[in-house]
């Protein structure tokens, strides 16, 4: 038979439990997979860089300073959308457009990554990665390992399951954040780093034209500074290099 005056004690449980500090974890937690979730929707839903295909007027301008780039670097046009491309823009098959310094087209994501979205999906692999280690954390906390291991397995067999998924998710956001963090840091692309030889801006240098040192181009990523074409960037390291020749 249940007490009848129980559940009014459940409330001052649940104060004391918020003047220990005891739901500032869980609370956070779950900050953070919500934070998780608006960013993974912003990044799927967000404009990457699209090229327009209709130029506006303000944007005549720009297809102007990209004629001053070097001719022995011609600028292409596309042969699916027939736009001219910027540097680093590439065609993408999956969404029909062209994109503005293109890293990838990400599935999981059903969006290209690209020069719009690239920062916020970084920051969607920081926060993912510190969600799944939390999550991990909290499942081997959880396993208790004890004999037989016929009953454990019984017992705990979903959980260590949980732990081990958690294990490999955890691993894989944690390679594609340093990946992408490496590249950041060179001021380089997924796509320009495995199609170097492909890419006729980069074919006929040495090194990266774009790389401006790791201060600058970690504050050009994520704060748009300093600002400027990728076309007159080119073109300085271009005129740079020709004088030291």
């Amino acid at each position: 038979m249940i007490p009848p005056h129980s559940p009014p004690l459940a409330s001052p449980a649940l104060r004391q439990w918020e003047e220990q500090g005891e739901l500032l974890l869980p609370l956070t937690f779950l900050l953070l997979v919500l934070g998780s979730l608006l960013l993974y929707l912003a990044v799927s839903l967000m404009d990457p860089g699209y090229v327009n295909v209709l130029l506006q007027p303000q944007e005549e301008a720009k297809e102007e300073q990209t004629a001053m780039v070097p001719q022995a670097i011609p600028l292409r046009r596309c042969r699916y959308c027939m736009v001219l491309q910027p540097l680093r823009a590439r065609h993408c098959r999956e969404c029909r457009r062209c994109v503005r310094r293109y890293d990838h087209h990400c599935p999981w994501m059903e969006n290209c990554v690209g020069e719009r979205n690239h920062p916020l999906f970084v920051a969607y692999l920081a926060l993912q990665l510190v969600v799944l280690l939390w999550g991990l954390y909290l499942a081997w906390s959880g396993l208790r390992f004890f004999r037989p291991w016929g009953l454990w397995l019984r017992s705990s067999g979903l959980l260590f399951a949980t732990f081990l998924l958690l294990l490999l998710f955890s691993l894989v956001a944690s390679l594609l954040l340093a990946s992408h963090l490496y590249l950041v840091a060179s001021n380089t692309t997924t796509w320009e780093f495995i199609a170097s030889h492909r890419i006729a801006y980069l074919r006929q240098r040495p090194g990266n034209p774009f790389d401006r040192g790791l201060t600058r181009n970690l504050a050009h990523f994520f704060c748009g500074w300093p600002s400027g074409s990728w076309e007159t960037l080119w073109a300085e390291e271009e005129e740079g290099s020709s004088q030291d020749v």
